[in-house]
């Protein structure tokens, strides 16, 4: 079988989805009562979004809310939570020119992954949606008794999302370097180690800073959702 020649890895929130996973899921657990009082609860979840998009959010500051909310019940019961908040708030987010951009890397034989800072139990799901395979994301500890509400190993967020991605391709005995093209879409400042490091950024649905910045070093600029409004905002 041929290798492929091109890599094709895509952000998640606000790139292949108009919303944030991540902070949607918090906020469906606040407001069916799952995570505790409802209003401590969204009063947190709102705090990490407006420090993750100043730039100033730690991984562990992340970990300590997201991955907490992990600890509320047991795998099974999370799962049934899942299934109720992909049928309530993700399903109905996944638009066509998502489905079309990533149809457009399978056409060409690319190598495809999802590589997002927010954790592996939320995102597995979305990902076999999109038809996605290869997930690289925050890896949630578990023991015998579940989720532990730690990070295990290196967090897929900002520069730990360049070296992730090498080790998914260190994995598969392959490097960037073995790419003839390396593309990567994303909306965040957050993630610009990633975007520098491949040979074909994309500044997709992007933030006010990382639209700067790719207008100023020329830069693709791709708005899938432009005729959308995030639910959150």
């Amino acid at each position: 079988m041929t290798a492929p020649r091109s890599l094709a890895l895509f952000d998640l929130d606000h790139t292949l989805l108009p919303i944030d996973s991540d902070y949607q899921w918090a906020a469906f657990l606040a407001r069916t009562g799952r995570a505790g009082d409802p209003v401590e609860a969204q009063r947190r979840n709102d705090d990490l979004m407006l420090r993750y998009n100043a730039g100033v959010l730690t991984a562990q500051e992340a970990a300590d809310f997201m991955l907490g909310l992990l600890t509320l019940a047991e795998p099974t019961e999370l799962a049934r939570w899942h299934h109720a908040y992909m049928a309530e708030v993700v399903l109905p987010q996944i638009q066509p020119k998502a489905i079309e951009l990533i149809a457009q890397h399978r056409e060409r034989g690319d190598l495809c992954a999802i590589v997002t800072a927010t954790n592996e139990f939320v995102t597995r799901p979305i990902a076999a949606e999109f038809g996605i395979a290869d997930l690289i994301a925050t890896i949630p500890e578990q023991n015998h008794n579940g989720y532990t509400g730690r990070i295990l190993g290196i967090p897929s967020f900002k520069e730990g999302k360049v070296a992730r991605v090498q080790q998914w391709l260190n994995d598969r005995h392959m490097g960037l370097d073995d790419f003839q093209e390396s593309w990567f879409y994303s909306d965040s400042l957050n993630d610009l180690p990633l975007l520098e490091a491949v040979t074909r950024p994309v500044a997709t649905n992007p933030s006010p800073a990382l639209r700067a910045v790719a207008i100023s070093r020329g830069w693709q600029v791709l708005d899938l959702f432009e005729d959308m409004q995030d639910a959150k905002s």
